[in-house]
């Protein structure tokens, strides 16, 4: 019996750890370079399509479903102003990355944009940012062909002084 309660215990600090390594942020730095998989504090939509670490960045992959919604979404950030640069990179064609505010990552009807599509040139991205609560940032990447990928690294928002 005492083994069966200890078991317990152990389990539920372990969610409670869990839980608490993915608290409000107010600066990420990320270069993507230990990830395996996509962090359990971020949220990776692909929709048909594939989004997944490796190579030292974030790859969303278009395979055979082009036009697909595919977005990453950041651990929740203190509101606040920021600035926002990250690397980002395709393979060739039509590309786009758009910027959302997101109140719920499994709703994407909670997903207001902050920054519009752009088209992704391989140079690095700048945003200014103001957030007015607490919210995660979104980051919607649009292929538009078949086998296209989007290579995203790099990652820093840092608060305004």
């Amino acid at each position: 019996m005492k083994k069966i309660v200890f078991a317990g215990i152990v389990t539920l600090a372990g969610f409670l750890t869990a839980k608490a390594q993915c608290t409000t942020v107010n600066k990420l730095s990320e270069n993507f370079d230990s990830w395996k998989e996509i962090n359990k504090c971020w949220t990776a939509q692909a929709g048909k399509a594939m989004l997944y670490a490796g190579d030292k960045k974030i790859i969303f992959y278009s395979m055979n479903d082009p036009r697909e919604n595919m977005y990453l979404v950041t651990p929740k950030v203190k509101a606040g102003s920021y600035t926002l640069t990250l690397d980002v990179s395709d393979n060739g064609g039509e590309t786009t990355l758009e910027l959302f505010s997101v109140d719920n990552p499994s709703d994407t009807k909670s997903f207001a944009s902050i920054a519009k599509a752009s088209k992704i040139t391989g140079d690095k991205k700048t945003y200014n940012i103001s957030l007015k609560k607490d919210t995660r940032l979104g980051f919607k990447v649009l292929l538009n062909g078949v086998h296209q990928a989007v290579y995203l690294d790099n990652l820093s928002l840092q608060p305004k002084k």
